[in-house]
């Protein structure tokens, strides 16, 4: 896929000269207007011109004789319009000038539809200059020129002046709306914008002058209280007098000297707290894939095998109003403030960060304040503010002040489109990523599933985590192809997981019989072991390690054989080895599959979780009921990567996250994401996938292929419960001397002299069970030994005689 790609772009000198071509063309129409409104600017009627004859020899016209003859023309043609003329090209100029870096596209019908809109202009214009304005003296015709005098008499004697005054005016601004691509509307947003915001400059400037006027007020009614020297107190009748002592001036008057409203104001002057405003960063930018896409419109309805589906199949992104201001931003940090007093902790807000969903002030407490206080008043916080809920995130990484994470009343919904569109996603080379959604600051939260290695989704019932789930699943549909990542989807509730049945990257049909996810686990847990004996074979110590060596002998020509191919005549060749891809077992609601199955489905997601990392297979498990039961101790120390949706108590949330904070999530897709290797979750607004997104992108996907399923993975479900049963016959008899298969077994093991369960269920193609009870068979036949030490079997009986 890479090479045709690299040999369907274009080179880069190709690029260059159509780079320089732009440059070069919008130079020339510069240039060329400039030198039309120098001639015009400096039209002398002496010069020779298209309409009379001159012997002068030195051209007044600075433009030269051409000059000279161009304007001649043009005013005889087009009268005062001819000054409008170069306007109009400078305005195809500016056009010119900003689609410089987009891709050259030609349109014959945008072409006729513009050069229709410049016709417009010009006789309308024309005919407007010759009904309101008079020719000068020197002007070889009319002020509307020739066009414009033979379109405005016809006008003039079919609609008199006022009449034809009003058409040719309708009919100008429809010429220049579509010749320049105009807006009215836009025109009337942009000056109502810039007439609000004198009016608020105006105000704001009035405002900071009456306030800086009052405060002077207040300085000098203070210093006026100040110069006051305190009244001696009489003395009392009764009391004897005493000698008089040296009266010490004092620097300052006694605090009592002051008013108590002036304390309180002193109290009240403090600085107003920061009002950070989000700033999105690089990886928020959209990508290079989403603006291809959007130039090339006819790529989304391409199915092309190899390529993954155009991010244009999903939603677009409703554009982002700022719902806050910083007046309201800071009125609320003040009454954050009074509310705290009043359950008697101190604290001042020294920042604000507001977000699409929620908003969170920093505040520092006051000296000797405990954070476990303020975490105590969540829900006080909450009824007072008269908000759903309050978060406390009481330690935020490199600051020593505590967040209060506050949402807003107007929320923003996170379309996934722009998640998938953001250059963070874009940029990210593993095969599954998967795109959270937006944090606090509306920037884009991808992850690396590779890295985490597996994840434990836990949520209630409509908190989002089913679209998370979803989410998770594109963003591996929309980054990798089928060779890169391979799904196994377990789906207890047969309704979530259901719809994605049939596209190419599933391993097996979507599994809602637990008994069959049991023997996907345990076929996963085999294969697990399999690539770790290859690739301990070829001395790689992971699977990219693999994938690299079998790409680099490919491209060297010397492709690598299996090496743990064992033949079974001299005439087999061990087959070649090609790149395995990342399997990602996806189960939506572990806890029924752990009740119907029992602790067997626990220890083979123990087993994966500890091993599995390596050989390139991670597992997502998503639980609405995130008990100690469910979520058990042996599943949380294998998987540290945790995402916890919004959760009935702190109980959960303590099961989930191991710390509390979950139980104060909004719901619809709110959720706290514990990276590995960190204690310290990070708030995410999941983005939303609607069912039709999904089902647009599993179409794009059966389009560009079929599964290709693995049969035994769920092959030995069957058997497993047919070899269980009590009766006598039927499948309970398959792998038995009355197994019509077993005479093929038996001269398999003695010609290939290898008793190995493995071997017959690869040359038979049956499930592990029923070649697990064969070889038994033969064990009490006589025709191997019993499992030595090392797992080994020896065949005790001879070769067949071939005829």
């Amino acid at each position: 896929m890479k090479n045709s790609t690299a040999s369907a772009r274009k080179p880069d000198w190709r690029d260059q000269l159509t780079v320089r071509l732009k440059e070069g063309a919008l130079i020339a129409l510069g240039a060329f207007c400039v030198y039309l409104w120098m001639a015009l600017l400096t039209y002398n009627p002496s010069d020779p011109g298209w309409t009379h004859t001159s012997a002068v020899q030195d051209v007044h016209n600075a433009a030269g004789r051409a000059g000279a003859w161009s304007a001649d023309i043009l005013f005889m043609v087009l009268g005062y319009f001819a000054y409008v003329f170069p306007l109009l090209l400078a305005i195809k100029t500016l056009q010119v000038f900003r689609a410089r870096h987009e891709p050259w596209q030609w349109s014959g019908w945008l072409f006729s539809w513009r050069l229709i809109g410049l016709v417009f202009l010009i006789l309308s214009g024309s005919a407007l200059a010759f009904i309101h304005f008079h020719s000068a003296s020197g002007m070889p015709a009319s002020a509307g020129g020739a066009l414009g005098q033979s379109l405005g008499q016809v006008a003039i004697n079919a609609l008199n002046v006022q009449g034809s005054t009003l058409v040719f005016l309708a009919v100008f601004l429809f010429g220049l709306t579509v010749f320049a691509d105009l807006s009215w509307f836009r025109v009337m947003d942009l000056t109502g914008k810039i007439a609000l915001d004198l009016v608020e400059l105006v105000q704001t400037g009035f405002s900071r002058w009456w306030s800086a006027r009052s405060e002077r007020k207040q300085m000098l009614a203070q210093l006026r209280e100040d110069d006051v020297p305190p009244m001696p107190a009489k003395p009392s009748k009764h009391e004897p007098a005493r000698a008089k002592e040296p009266v010490l001036e004092r620097a300052e008057p006694p605090i009592e000297s002051f008013p108590v409203v002036e304390r309180e104001k002193e109290k009240e002057k403090r600085s107003a707290p920061v009002i950070s405003a989000p700033v999105p960063s690089k990886l928020a930018e959209p990508s290079k894939r989403a603006i291809k896409e959007k130039q090339t419109p006819l790529f989304v309805d391409a199915a092309i095998d190899g390529t993954v589906p155009p991010i244009s199949l999903l939603d677009p992104a409703e554009k982002k109003q700022k719902s806050y201001s910083p007046e309201s931003l800071e009125s609320m940090s003040r009454l954050l403030e009074i509310k705290l007093k009043e359950f008697g902790v101190e604290v001042t807000v020294e920042g604000v960060y507001p977000g699409p969903v929620i908003t969170r002030f920093e505040i520092q407490p006051a000296a000797g304040v405990k954070v476990s206080r303020i975490s105590n008043l969540a829900k006080d916080l909450a009824r007072s503010l008269a908000v759903i809920s309050v978060r406390v995130v009481e330690v935020i990484p490199g600051k020593t002040t505590v967040g209060i994470e506050i949402p807003n009343e107007d929320r923003q919904m996170v379309r996934f489109s722009e998640v998938l569109e953001s250059s963070a996603y874009d940029d990210a080379k593993s095969p599954v990523t998967l795109a959270l959604g937006h944090d606090i600051g509306g920037n884009p939260i991808i992850a690396d599933l590779a890295k985490m290695p597996h994840l434990l989704v836990a949520g209630t019932t409509g908190s989002g985590k089913s679209v998370g789930v979803n989410a998770m699943l594109l963003s591996i549909l929309f980054k990798s192809t089928p060779e890169e990542a391979r799904l196994i989807m377990i789906d207890p509730k047969m309704l979530e997981l259901s719809i994605y049945e049939g596209i190419p990257h599933l391993l097996c049909p979507v599994v809602t019989d637990m008994k069959e996810a049991a023997n996907a686990l345990r076929w996963s847990v085999a294969e697990m072991e399999r690539r770790y004996k290859l690739m301990a074979a070829m001395g790689v110590r992971n699977l990219a390690g693999f994938n690299r060596k079998v790409k680099d002998a490919e491209e060297a020509g010397t492709p690598l054989t299996d090496p743990l191919y064992r033949r079974e005549s001299m005439e087999d060749e061990a087959p070649l080895l090609k790149t395995l891809p990342t399997i990602v077992v996806v189960v939506d609601e572990f806890a029924d599959m752990m009740m119907i199955v029992g602790k067997k489905v626990e220890e083979l997601i123990a087993r994966i979780a500890q091993k599995a990392r390596a050989a390139g297979i991670h597992l997502i498990l998503a639980t609405q009921r995130p008990s100690v039961d469910v979520i058990t101790g042996l599943i949380k120390a294998n998987i540290p990567t945790r995402m916890a949706f919004q959760v009935s108590s702190k109980i959960d949330s303590r099961t989930i996250l191991d710390q509390g904070g979950a139980e104060q999530l909004l719901g619809h897709g709110d959720m706290l994401y514990l990276p590995p290797g960190t204690g310290l979750p990070i708030r995410v607004h999941g983005a939303f996938v609607s069912d039709d997104e999904v089902h647009r992108t599993v179409e794009a996907w059966k389009l560009r292929g079929a599964p290709d399923y693995i049969e035994d993975i769920l092959a030995g479900a069957d058997e497993g419960s047919g070899g269980g049963s009590a009766e006598g016959g039927g499948e309970g008899s398959e792998g038995s001397e009355e197994d019509p298969l077993y005479d093929e077994a038996v001269r398999f093991v003695t010609e290939s002299r290898r008793a190995s369960i493995s071997s017959v269920q690869r040359k038979l193609k049956i499930g592990y069970n029923r070649a697990a009870r064969m070889i038994e068979a033969m064990e009490m036949a006589g025709v191997v030994t019993s499992m030595n030490t090392n797992g080994s079997r020896e065949v005790i009986a001879p070769a067949p005689i071939r005829d």
